[in-house]
């Protein structure tokens, strides 16, 4: 179902066998997998700064305010790809679908200053091409132990009692159940004593534009021994990330590549970083990507049957943002 970088998987595997050091990054479709040793980054035209893993050495102050302008799509737009997604979950195609926009903005930002500046668990830059700034985990790897970390759930932290609302909203709970449960399912390929260690806690975002609440859990298991320091193999089985594709997988990929429209590229592919023993990897998401001179930012939301479509449409809109304070 998926197409797949067989041989690129395979050079993954044979240097974390060797203990090689190297970052990652892999688009949606699997279909482009770059692989950069150390040694290699710095002329690839690659900034990265994860939390235990940076290139970056130097303070860039900010010298400007800040503009920024988004340009989202109509409500009646948004709406013809939401309603093919609805139709295909009232059919029983799928149960959930991360159903993703493309949005031009307009900023006096370059997409190297937004990487220098944006703050965010998860940031890369490459080569004026695109910058994310993440804050989603997909899977760290310790000790022959791999954890996930499934983000689904957000809303503006300005609200009153506006975690408590996120952890009660129905539709927001069926959602990161069924994301959680995915992720169990799709560890269980690779690991061994699958576990939801915590459940829906909630992680504060500070942002320009709004500051959000966004709802996670925690699932760890034991690497299974034929995937021990077999990072591509163990890649390729856990591709494309289940928290941004839905479930069931490839039924899904099928509803978001007719409803979207659009090509993802590398926006919610994977990246990370090896560090020829352990793994910190994160889903590409919060993301610009320059086409020409115009920027383009992807962002969406996760869709169940409870979805209401201009809360989806907003959601969308929310996410539009640059966390520089």
């Amino acid at each position: 179902m998926f197409s797949v970088n067989h041989q690129k998987f395979m050079e993954m595997d044979e240097l974390s066998v060797r203990k090689v050091p190297y970052f990652f990054i892999i688009d949606f479709l699997t279909e482009n997998v770059n692989i950069f040793q150390e040694h290699e980054i710095e002329k690839s035209g690659l900034l990265i700064d994860f939390q235990n893993f940076s290139t970056t050495k130097t303070d860039h102050p900010l010298q400007k305010k800040v503009e920024w302008k988004s340009y989202p799509e109509t409500l009646e737009h948004f709406k013809i790809g939401f309603d093919k997604v609805q139709k295909n979950i009232r059919f029983g195609n799928s149960y959930l679908v991360n159903y993703t926009r493309k949005t031009k903005i307009e900023t006096n930002l370059t997409l190297e200053e937004i990487f220098f500046h944006s703050s965010a668990k998860y940031k890369v830059f490459y080569k004026d091409f695109f910058v994310f700034f993440s804050p989603e985990t997909f899977v760290k790897i310790t000790d022959g132990k791999i954890f996930t970390y499934p983000m689904k759930g957000t809303i503006d932290a300005s609200l009153d009692n506006a975690a408590e609302i996120l952890k009660n909203d129905r539709k927001e709970k069926a959602e990161h159940y069924t994301v959680v449960d995915l992720l169990r399912n799709d560890l269980s390929m690779v690991a061994d004593d699958v576990k939801v260690e915590k459940f829906q806690y909630i992680d504060f975002i500070k942002t320009k534009q709004k500051d959000l609440y966004a709802m996670s859990s925690e699932i760890s298991g034991d690497i299974k021994p034929e995937f021990e320091g077999k990072l591509g193999s163990l890649m390729k089985k856990l591709l494309p990330a289940g928290s941004i594709l839905g479930a069931p997988k490839p039924k899904t990929l099928e509803i978001i590549l007719e409803a979207e429209g659009y090509e993802r590229g590398y926006y919610t592919g994977v990246c990370g970083w090896f560090d020829g023993e352990n793994t910190d990897s994160c889903v590409m998401i919060r993301y610009i990507e320059k086409e020409g001179d115009e920027l383009y930012f992807k962002s969406g939301g996760g869709i169940t049957h409870m979805s209401r479509l201009e809360d989806e449409y907003q959601e969308m809109k929310n996410k539009i943002y640059v966390p520089i304070h």
